[in-house]
């Protein structure tokens, strides 16, 4: 039997404070619920067709997906992930996670891991990922230092989290902005400004923190990784790597697996491969050319390790990509700078 309060008054309290906290949540729900709405309407301007779609800010790109994509290998730049509709699954070592409508992802570190796309045509993925410009980041952490400490536990190197009502506005004044050219050049930039202070002052904030300090083991794995996709295509060893983190090779060996889930050299290889699909499918090199500019002598070798991580020959995963996202053979072009990015 439920337990009643012999006090009027009591009950009456209780029971106002039950409807209010219902009226809350009711309210919170139309909010999100119309955010979405409006979310999605702009989608249908910014990015009607599938695949990636580059804004006029630089930092700002915005993904479709018209149908689910199977299980595959991707690596994510540091970046903030929206997720406006659709879900998607990763995959890193023995972690699993989603993220999907109304929610963000932060991704402190670049990580390869693997990824699913939930989607159809009549409920197509709809994302928008901001790179972390580490100077911006830089700047505001600054401005925070006074009022809001580092935290003293290790960062992770990527979660998800709701969207809250304040973070969910500045993203759809984001997209409202970028609908415009003269309002995203006057104002686009100051709400990137203001998403990345949100997401710093919020439950993922240190993870951004810890990335760009060396106080934490977090911190100065970040740096290795930094260091890596700096120079990817050039020598690389571990005992550098360890050394110019300050850890002695044993430790370095032990936190960048904690952090990335792969050893220091295999993480190496996969970001070569990555960059090398990039190169095919975005620029049109072929498979000798895009091994010989990620770093590898012998192309023999480089089709063995690129068929083990994608599942695919080069040509076939280039054939593979362009069929899912609708992109024709690229013309061949200048050398572009060093991204991180892949498919997502």
């Amino acid at each position: 039997m439920q337990a009643t309060s012999s006090n009027p008054l009591e009950a009456i309290s209780a029971t106002s404070i039950g409807a209010a906290a219902d009226a809350d949540a009711s309210a919170n729900h139309a909010y999100a619920s119309a955010a979405q709405a409006r979310m999605v309407e702009l989608f249908a301007t910014l990015a009607p067709g599938q695949g990636h779609t580059h804004t006029s800010h630089d930092c700002v790109r915005l993904l479709r997906a018209d149908r689910s994509m199977p299980r595959m290998p991707v690596l994510y730049e540091p970046c903030i992930v929206i997720v406006c509709q659709g879900r998607k699954v990763g995959y890193i070592g023995e972690q699993v996670f989603q993220y999907d409508a109304q929610q963000y992802l932060v991704m402190s570190v670049p990580l390869p891991f693997e990824c699913e796309t939930h989607a159809s045509a009549d409920q197509p993925f709809l994302g928008l990922s901001l790179r972390l410009d580490m100077s911006l980041i830089a700047e505001l952490l600054m401005a925070l230092n006074d009022t809001h400490g580092a935290s003293h536990d290790e960062a992770r190197g990527f979660y998800s989290t709701p969207l809250d009502p304040t973070l969910s506005d500045a993203v759809q004044r984001l997209l409202e902005a970028l609908a415009s050219p003269l309002d995203a050049r006057i104002l686009a930039p100051a709400i990137v400004r203001e998403i990345c202070y949100r997401v710093l002052t919020g439950e993922q904030g240190d993870a951004i923190r810890a990335a760009l300090t060396h106080q934490h083991h977090f911190g100065r794995i970040a740096k290795a990784l930094r260091r890596i996709h700096a120079d990817y295509h050039g020598e690389l060893d571990v005992d550098t790597l360890a050394r110019e983190a300050g850890m002695s090779l044993a430790v370095f060996h032990a936190q960048f697996k904690q952090v990335t889930s792969t050893s220091p050299m295999q993480y190496v290889k996969t970001t070569r491969l990555h960059h090398a699909r990039l190169l095919m499918v975005q620029d049109g090199l072929n498979a000798g050319a895009a091994a010989a500019r990620v770093g590898y002598e012998s192309a023999s070798q480089f089709s063995r390790e690129f068929k083990r991580l994608f599942g695919l020959s080069p040509v076939d995963e280039v054939k593979r990509m362009r069929t899912v996202f609708d992109a024709p053979p690229p013309p061949r072009v200048a050398v572009r700078p060093a991204r991180y990015v892949t498919a997502g």
